[in-house]
């Protein structure tokens, strides 16, 4: 599903945020990506999300290869993948249906299906009843349900969620790992940052470590029980 080897990012004024970094995740895993403030998760997820490229090395997703794609191409993959990133992305002068719908209308659903589909979503994160609500009445819980509703609304193969927990008390980081473990139950690849993965009740999920730009060797990868 994700092969990425030898990944180098280089920045123009020298920093070098990734070196030789190589890992494969299995369709329909779930994976946590750790590491210290600075490691390059951030950075690793743009590659992934073909948001930026790399310096050196490749990344292949789904037998495509992101380093040869096309500019034209890009939002084509990016509709096989879920992103959520750290500061949600939110669009607050619309309503949370809006939000949801705004992807579907991108790529030019019919309404009536679009609207079908939107709701699923908002069922599936739990805001079935919010769709004129607007996300500053939403608590940060649901607006991280938000985002995730939005991002799965395109049924996408792959999530990638950019610290999902951050900033949220315990019972609505648990509530939120729920969702995306229902998905990766379902056959959906998911691939999580954190830095902090002990305080995260994930069943079954694989730890890549990422220190100084550097990946740990596969020795150190481990499961988490859920707590």
């Amino acid at each position: 599903m994700i092969v990425a080897e030898a990944l180098t990012k280089r920045y123009p004024e020298g920093r070098e945020a990734l070196r030789n970094v190589s890992f494969t995740i299995s369709a329909g895993e779930m994976v946590l990506l750790t590491g210290h403030s600075g490691a390059g998760k951030s950075t690793l997820f743009r590659l992934l999300a073909a948001i930026e490229r790399p310096t050196a090395g490749s990344i292949v997703i789904n037998g495509q290869n992101l380093t040869a794609l096309s500019r034209k191409a890009v939002p084509y993959l990016r509709r096989k993948l879920g992103l959520i990133f750290q500061d949600r992305k939110l669009l607050f002068d619309r309503t949370v249906l809006d939000n949801v719908l705004l992807p579907l209308a991108i790529v030019g659903h019919p309404p009536k299906e679009a609207l079908r589909r939107a709701q699923a979503a908002l069922a599936k994160v739990g805001l079935p009843n919010r769709e004129k609500t607007f996300p500053i009445a939403l608590s940060g819980g649901e607006q991280q349900r938000l985002a995730i509703a939005r991002a799965v609304v395109n049924r996408p193969a792959i999530i990638l969620a950019d610290e999902p927990t951050a900033n949220l008390d315990a019972g609505s980081a648990r509530e939120i790992l729920e969702i995306f473990v229902a998905f990766q139950q379902v056959g959906v690849t998911v691939l999580i940052a954190t830095h902090d993965p002990v305080s995260l009740p994930i069943v079954q999920a694989r730890t890549l470590r990422l220190d100084k730009g550097e990946m740990s060797e596969p020795g150190s990868e481990q499961a988490l029980a859920t707590r």
